[in-house]
């Protein structure tokens, strides 16, 4: 679905909003729009900004090459920790779709209460169907009850497991899906990448130190050649103490393909699911987005057609 210069957060798919602004939309209730920081590669900052007239130009940080999802947490924990030293953050990505905002608002609420006490959580997804292409977290003995809301100790992390052992998984109970949504102190995960990232977080605390100062971007450059990939599953969560998860139904999907895409949006009396100016004739189940430009499409079953200024 993306490109290198037209990422899928930042294209308007839903009722002509990108996942983006469907984010910064869900987040309003529980985060005010001077503490949302972005992080994102210098050339995508003005499209950004552009669909997130609320947020201060200064909270967009710019992450000068993709390494994974750690190095671009711990970039966003010292800025974090700049502003607010006991500062809890929310690492939200903005690639996901929710349909139950109010199941997510409770997750992220009780999820800052806990984070608060210590722990590193993660917000699980109660599994739908014995999905393949999410990780799984093993849920252990509840260690806090925040209203209806059950915080659980993490037993164990499961990789994107193959069918048999996902049916198995959701026949046991007591797993969800790894949704990539984190809640925790600063301070906590800039300790557990001290234990277990000892080179990013020697190059993040050399970042951190020129924060607001003239030299700030030539630090950063030069650090961040020298930062490795790693994911912070990989990195930290799984080795990491004191790592808690809060099941949550929230209608919660990872829209990390076309056929996903299809499922969240509504289809017409033969499976066919169309945005902009269509004619059809004989075509079902068929994704079909449009731009500008008339699609007319004759005895097609099972396709995809995407139409793009350029493309």
């Amino acid at each position: 679905m993306s490109r290198s210069d037209n990422p899928k957060q930042l294209i308007r798919l839903f009722d002509h909003q990108s996942l983006f602004e469907k984010t910064l939309e869900r987040l309003k209730p529980v985060f005010e729009p001077q503490n949302t920081l972005i992080v994102a590669e210098k050339e995508l900052v003005p499209r950004l900004q552009g669909q997130a007239p609320g947020i201060p130009s200064g909270n967009f940080i710019v992450e000068p090459v993709g390494r994974g999802t750690a190095p671009c947490i711990g970039l966003a924990a010292i800025h974090v920790q700049h502003r607010d030293p006991e500062g809890v953050m929310a690492v939200l990505p903005a690639d996901h779709h929710i349909s139950d905002a109010g199941g997510f608002h409770r997750a992220v609420k009780a999820s800052i209460l806990a984070a608060s006490k210590g722990h590193l959580v993660t917000l699980g997804i109660t599994p739908t169907h014995p999905s393949t292409g999410f990780g799984y977290i093993k849920q252990g003995p509840v260690i806090h009850e925040l209203g209806d809301v059950k915080v659980h100790r993490v037993e164990k992390f499961v990789e994107k497991p193959d069918e048999e052992t996902a049916a198995r998984m959701l026949l046991e109970g007591g797993y969800t899906w790894n949704s990539g949504m984190f809640v925790w102190r600063t301070d906590r995960i800039m300790e557990e990448l001290g234990k277990h990232m000892p080179e990013l977080h020697s190059s993040l605390s050399k970042i951190s130190e020129d924060i607001g100062e003239p030299s700030y971007e030539s630090t950063l450059n030069q650090c961040w050649a020298e930062v490795q990939i790693q994911t912070i599953d990989y990195g930290v969560m799984e080795k990491a103490e004191d790592v808690a998860v809060i099941p949550s139904a929230m209608g919660w999907s990872d829209v990390g393909s076309w056929s996903s895409l299809k499922n969240l949006m509504n289809e017409d009396d033969k499976g066919n699911t169309l945005q902009g100016d269509c004619v059809l004739l004989d075509t079902a189940g068929s994704l079909i987005i449009g731009g500008r430009r008339l699609i007319a499409t004759i005895g097609l079953k099972d396709t995809l057609i995407v139409d793009t200024e350029d493309a």
